[in-house]
């Protein structure tokens, strides 16, 4: 079943068919770690955005671009930890009234690349699961979460360098303004998508 909506001229779909593209990336890889921020209060909105069963779900072809990075880090160590993924358009026009700022979030107007299932915004933690020391906190809209801050300790610049070194080397496009931010290369192919958690499948 198709169902469209057209918002300021943005297609949007809701459609079932549209939703079963997405998959769980813990089903394709259990040992990356999730920590789904706006399905919690700890988060710049102060309150949960996403419903309590929300998942960390992408298109199936980025999820599994996402697993060969983990495997990558996996080799030296380390691994991945999810603090976002899909998100809902309608979740987005949430975040969109307390920070109308594209530099940090984008227009709901045009979609998010988060809406296509083809953007995830993540961090790197050792072979125990500890977060590793990471220019700011996630979701710290400052002049030091751009991934090309170069102010800061040695230590923590080696960090960035490992999760953005991995990500790049599986194709995913950083953030500027974000360094945890990533985008896969094909985003574009995916529509935007206002489905809920539960109807993926």
């Amino acid at each position: 079943m198709f169902i469209f909506t057209i918002i300021s001229e943005l297609t949007v779909s809701t459609s079932s068919q549209d939703a079963a593209k997405l998959v769980e990336v813990q089903k394709l890889n259990p040992r990356i770690k999730t920590d789904l921020r706006y399905a919690t209060a700890n988060n710049f909105m102060k309150k949960a955005v996403y419903p309590a069963n929300a998942r960390c779900v992408l298109i199936k072809s980025v999820a599994e671009r996402l697993v060969r990075v983990q495997e990558r880090l996996e080799k030296q160590g380390y691994g991945l930890k999810i603090y976002d993924a899909y998100r809902p358009l309608s979740a987005q026009w949430e975040l969109w009234k307390v920070t109308p700022n594209e530099n940090f979030v984008a227009n709901p107007k045009k979609g998010s690349k988060h809406n296509r299932g083809s953007a995830v915004d993540l961090t790197v933690v050792d072979k125990d699961g500890n977060e590793l020391e990471m220019p700011t906190l996630y979701d710290a809209f400052v002049k030091e979460a751009r991934s090309d801050y170069q102010n800061l300790p040695a230590k923590v610049l080696a960090h960035r360098k490992i999760l953005h070194d991995a990500m790049k080397a599986e194709g995913f496009i950083p953030n500027s303004s974000e360094w945890w931010h990533f985008d896969a290369p094909d985003w574009k192919n995916y529509p935007v998508l206002d489905v809920p958690f539960d109807a993926v499948p």
